[in-house]
């Protein structure tokens, strides 16, 4: 046995081949995805913008990231009776999720805000420039391109997401000495939201609304009336007034969903540990703004239709996305008691959302697949030539199959057939990345992430 060899082999480490040796990486990078995007971040990426924009490096030299410091500490406050699990969740992901106002909200398939980092970060986006998200959930790439100076747009069909990015991306800068005395005061906040929005019943699903189908119509009549104006006019007091209230109005969504699942924990209680946890997540993130002197870039938030963009030819210098798993996740069934609460007819808007219409699995596979061609058609259209488009979409193999009477390896696999329709588009795939699905295994393994290129003829 040659030991020297072994020893020798073992005494070098694989970062310190692969980087140079002022640039230390993030702890704990389990993932292959996540060592490749550091890869590509470390050749693209100047010593300046490592320590501004990286999502895989902690330190250049003696200089600490600003990513690392946005993560370090206690990313999110959780409330005491949080099962063992989701704590030790946190604790290992702390560098994913969870970190600046990304965890307001749980929201189930969203992004890890590390990896739309690391990937704005390889498509090669500067300050200045403009991302779109046409299908933008929580808001995650929003809010991260809002951090890294990149301009942003997000759009969805949902009301509700809508707003609950629209929150996210204010309770960055917001005011928050209103919300603190809210806290102090939680009770009569909680009181006011059971009679204005409706009183969640734990443990049961929720009954349908009879409430209007404006998204708005459970704000209390000023900040109504302040949604209505434009927000370039409003005075700062009137600004801080509209905030606040989308910030504890998110908060009792937030805490009316808990309870509608859950028995555990009577809502008030619920209601105060949430609260406290959001005001926990905007502090720390504002302080270690405040501290790094970033300049953010403006978010466009709206409403919309993904098949149908009301954007420019060639307006958009990078496009990030994840379309909806197919029918694998039923996204206004998660989101049932926040539309009710807020008086959106699920039934109208399941219409609208691509992966949700149709009856029958089959008919459902062929309206996602004229949908899809819709979107990546729209996509090719606003996105500037020689511009990159990166679709992150999961494959379920399992009901694949079930459509067309076959068994899951014989599916030709979803991100695979995206690719395909993106070259009819005038897409051309430069990379092509995969990562496991923790939490869905059953339905999904594996989560592709597709670097189109959009040719320039």
């Amino acid at each position: 046995m040659n030991t020297e060899k072994v020893v020798s082999a073992f005494s070098r480490d694989l970062s310190q081949e692969l980087f140079p040796a002022n640039r230390h990486l993030i702890p704990n990078l389990n993932d292959i995805y996540e060592l490749e995007l550091a890869f590509y971040e470390n050749l693209i990426l100047p010593d300046e913008e490592i320590i501004k924009n990286a999502g895989y490096f902690s330190r250049l030299g003696s200089e600490y990231t600003h990513h690392f410091l946005m993560c370090t500490g206690e990313s999110l406050k959780l409330p005491d009776h949080s099962s063992s699990r989701l704590k030790s969740f946190f604790e290992k992901n702390v560098f994913r999720t969870g970190y600046a106002t990304h965890g307001l909200f749980p929201y189930r398939g969203k992004f890890h805000p590390q990896m739309i980092k690391g990937l704005i970060n390889v498509m090669g986006l500067k300050p200045g420039d403009i991302v779109l998200d046409p299908m933008m959930g929580s808001g995650t790439v929003l809010v991260e391109a809002c951090l890294m100076g990149i301009k942003a747009i997000g759009i969805d069909a949902s009301p509700f997401c809508r707003f609950m990015t629209q929150t996210k991306l204010d309770a960055l800068t917001m005011s928050l000495a209103r919300a603190r005395g809210a806290l102090a005061n939680y009770e009569e906040v909680f009181t006011y939201f059971q009679k204005r929005v409706g009183r969640p019943k734990p443990g049961s699903k929720p009954s349908k609304s009879n409430n209007t189908k404006d998204a708005m119509s459970v704000m209390e009549e000023t900040a109504e009336y302040l949604t209505k104006k434009d927000h370039q006019t409003l005075t700062e007091k009137d600004r801080d007034t509209l905030n606040t209230y989308h910030f504890l109005l998110l908060a009792y969504l937030d805490s009316a969903g808990y309870a509608e699942r859950s028995a555990r924990k009577l809502p008030l209680a619920q209601f105060r540990a949430i609260l406290e946890r959001y005001l926990f997540v905007a502090e720390k993130i504002q302080q270690v703004l405040a501290g790094l002197e970033t300049e953010l870039a403006p978010a466009k938030v709206l409403e919309g239709d993904a098949r149908l963009l009301t954007l420019d030819d060639n307006s958009t210098d990078g496009i990030i996305f994840s379309p909806p798993y197919s029918f694998a996740v039923d996204y206004l069934a998660n989101d049932s008691f926040h539309l009710n609460f807020m008086g959106i007819d699920s039934d109208t808007l399941r219409d609208r959302m691509i992966g949700l219409r149709g009856r029958e699995l089959s008919e459902k596979y062929q309206l996602y697949r004229e949908d899809m061609g819709r979107v990546l058609t729209e996509c090719a259209r606003v996105l500037r030539p020689d511009c990159f488009c990166t679709i992150i979409v999961g494959t379920n193999n399992n009901q694949l199959g079930k459509v067309f009477g076959v068994s899951p390896e014989a599916v030709q696999g979803l991100h695979e057939i995206l690719i395909d329709m993106g070259a009819g588009c005038g897409f051309k795939p430069v990379k092509i990345m995969s990562r496991p699905i923790i939490g869905i295994s059953n339905t999904m393994r594996r989560e592709y992430i597709l670097i189109l290129q959009k040719t320039s003829h």
